[in-house]
């Protein structure tokens, strides 16, 4: 599935978010959002962005899972879940997050 130069970004947002979710990126969730943006093509600045992601969780209010079109939900989700297991635990509050957003998804 192809991704243009802003659908790539928001998938990138919520891929950060959910790897703030235990208040922590973890060094195995930065090693998958960086390898998610290798696969990608990102720019130089839309990479320097992603870091600052990974620095600072992006806001809460600029993430909304019911814009997503319906034919990436599922990319997104696959990408969510790749994140929260990436460091090998799932706490409660991924578990929940993850819960949530497949919720919303399934609209």
């Amino acid at each position: 599935m192809k991704l243009d130069a802003k659908e790539r970004m928001v998938l990138l947002q919520f891929v950060c978010s959910f790897a703030w979710t235990d208040l922590r990126v973890q060094q195995e969730e930065r090693d998958l959002v960086m390898r998610i943006c290798g696969r990608l093509g990102l720019t130089n600045a839309e990479l320097q962005q992603v870091e600052l992601w990974l620095l600072r969780p992006p806001a809460a209010d600029d993430l909304d899972p019911t814009q997503i079109p319906r034919a990436h939900r599922q990319l997104f989700l696959q990408a969510a879940e790749a994140t929260v297991k990436a460091d090998g635990r799932v706490v409660p509050a991924e578990r929940d997050q993850l819960a949530v957003f497949r919720e919303l998804l399934a609209d």
